[in-house]
């Protein structure tokens, strides 16, 4: 098993390092030289950027779209280089995992309170606009991660550093303040309650204060955590956001809320959200997977199977295999699926399967340098298991 997981592992490797780390998004349909014809407007641009995006062929190089470099792309890259040279011992991971966190460090939006990162293009919301370089609590957090991880598998207390100053950046946002806790808000643009926006800042606020013992990272980090456990559903579940047009249920975010609730309660030890995260994660592994391991967009209907869904999937039961005895095989059959139905020939994994047809367009962040930071996770998952268990 674990050497099925490394083919596939190095072979979305090389593909991305082929090409030398740049690659497309799912959101740059607004780098197209047709934006003009969206006159300006909000619905333009989000009809262009949508068509772009979801388009089953790959417009972008008929439209002047054109691979570039992401910071969130890097730091999935770079967590999981780290990963692969703490499972394998590879001192070439671990150097191109210092590699790719010295060029986030260079790539840093200037300007700010503290490190932190954006897209790097114009990306229009239901929620309004986000310019290029806009600083995203989102992107800033899942990076944070990186640097921790790489500080905790590679042993640099330079990067607790970084991570700390992402976090007085995140402190700096604007918050929506309510009797029962404190939403982080995605930018600072505006006050917009999202929960895994607002559960990712809390997640590495609280990671962090583990490392570095700053009360207001705690302090905030308890409070963005009552804030979305409140707002939990019955049934487990979350809305993406609080704002009736953010009314949906999916997978991955789902996920990133569970990870980061998860990541708060080993930070802290404060065990008064623990009900919240059983709930959540029960809610998680019942409603959003076949039984062979394939993964679900929506809570609600069968397609589009993404693969942004089964590498977070990996990913989430591979960080919780230290508390449910059944994760590890999990985190294998959403594995196993991917492998078989969405990696090509040449190592990249495909973005989205329909009913009748496939969306092929390689993204690099979504898909290639998560399935491969997931990958890494579960083969160093591998690694460490007792050599009694197996998956």
């Amino acid at each position: 098993m674990a050497e099925m997981i490394e083919r596939s592992l190095r072979a979305v490797q090389a593909w991305v390092e082929a090409r030398d780390y740049r690659g497309y998004d799912p959101g740059d349909g607004l780098t197209s030289f047709l934006r003009p014809l969206t006159c300006g407007t909000l619905l333009g641009e989000r009809i262009l950027q949508q068509l772009v995006w979801k388009f089953p062929f790959n417009l972008r190089p008929l439209i002047g779209v054109v691979p570039l470099e992401s910071t969130k792309g890097r730091g999935f890259m770079a967590g999981g280089y780290a990963r692969l040279a703490a499972a394998n011992g590879d001192a070439s991971a671990a150097a191109k995992a210092r590699a790719c966190l010295a060029w986030l460090e260079n790539a840093r939006e200037p300007g700010h309170a503290g490190p932190c990162w954006g897209n790097h293009f114009d990306f229009s919301t239901r929620g309004g606009r986000i310019p290029a370089h806009t600083p995203t609590i989102v992107w800033t957090s899942l990076i944070g991660h990186a640097f921790l991880e790489a500080h905790e598998l590679l042993g640099d207390p330079h990067y607790v550093d970084v991570a700390a100053g992402a976090c007085r950046w995140i402190l700096t946002l604007p918050r929506e303040e309510s009797s029962t806790g404190t939403c982080l808000s995605y930018t600072a643009l505006n006050v917009n309650p999202v929960h895994n926006a607002n559960l990712l800042g809390a997640g590495l606020l609280a990671r962090t204060w583990a490392l570095r013992p700053e009360p207001e990272f705690r302090a905030a980090a308890r409070a963005a955590v009552e804030y979305s456990c409140r707002r939990q559903r019955p049934d487990g579940s979350w809305w993406y956001g609080e704002a009736p047009y953010y009314r949906w249920i999916d997978s991955f975010h789902t996920a990133y809320n569970l990870d980061s609730l998860k990541r708060y309660l080993n930070a802290t030890g404060d065990e008064e959200f623990r009900p919240h995260l059983t709930r959540g994660y029960d809610y998680y592994r019942r409603v959003f997977f076949d039984a062979d391991g394939r993964p679900r967009y929506y809570h609600n209907r069968e397609h589009p199977l993404d693969i942004q869904c089964a590498a977070q999937a990996i990913d989430t039961f591979c960080l919780f295999a230290d508390e449910d005895p059944g994760a590890l095989a999990r985190a294998w059959l959403t594995a196993d699926w991917t492998i078989r139905h969405m990696q090509a020939a040449d190592g990249h994994f495909i973005h989205r399967r329909y009913p009748l047809l496939r969306a092929s367009t390689p993204y690099l962040h979504w898909g290639q340098a998560t399935m491969f930071h997931a990958l890494a996770h579960l083969l160093l998952r591998f690694a460490r298991r007792p050599a009694a268990t197996t998956p």
